[in-house]
């Protein structure tokens, strides 16, 4: 074997090498979109429809709104903060009861709404009553995104804004009994 032979040889092998080693790093990329694109998925979230209807009680308000996300990863609404509240919790509704919870899903290319009758947000140990017409701060906390701070308008105790495909949700009525122990016996309006 002369010398051109064995050079010409190692150089195949390594190109061999080098393809192989290209196509096996091309693979890990391209693993039906599993690897680069989904990593790169995200939330995208946006607030709309915020409002807080006008409290009748001096101590608490809830607050609703509808929160989107255009992104191709789910998230979680963890908590919320406001100046005006000692405390904002959130809250699910069932036949009528309310029912603290440590968290809501904001499921990929859906929505969390929060309404009237429903998942909603309460504002405890108010620091003064809100008004109609004022704005309230408020930061919305997630398990992955960024929070976001938000300006919710007082609306009027009675407000309830139409929902799609028409109407309101008001079919529960307006008077829910809370399940927590701290004021099972108080009836808020929402």
């Amino acid at each position: 074997m002369n010398h051109r032979t064995t050079v010409r040889r190692r150089s195949l092998a390594g190109g061999a090498l080098a393809l192989a080693a290209a196509l096996t790093l091309a693979g890990c990329n391209d693993d039906s979109g599993s690897s680069g694109t989904q990593t790169a998925k995200k939330p995208e979230l946006k607030v709309g429809g915020a409002y807080i209807p006008e409290p009748t009680m001096d101590d608490m308000a809830a607050g609703f709104f509808t929160l989107t996300n255009k992104g191709g990863a789910a998230d979680r609404l963890t908590s919320a903060t406001s100046d005006v509240a000692g405390a904002v919790t959130l809250h699910s509704t069932k036949d009528g009861v309310m029912k603290e919870q440590k968290s809501f899903d904001v499921p990929a290319d859906g929505e969390l709404v929060l309404a009237s009758g429903g998942n909603h947000l309460m504002l405890e140990e108010l620091k003064h009553k809100p008004k109609r017409g004022e704005k309230v701060a408020m930061t919305l906390h997630f398990q992955k995104s960024d929070p976001i701070t938000i300006e919710v308008p007082v609306k009027e105790a009675t407000y309830r804004p139409e929902q799609p495909g028409g109407g309101s949700k008001t079919s529960h009525g307006t008077h829910m009994s809370h399940g927590t122990p701290m004021s099972h016996d108080t009836h808020m309006s929402h």
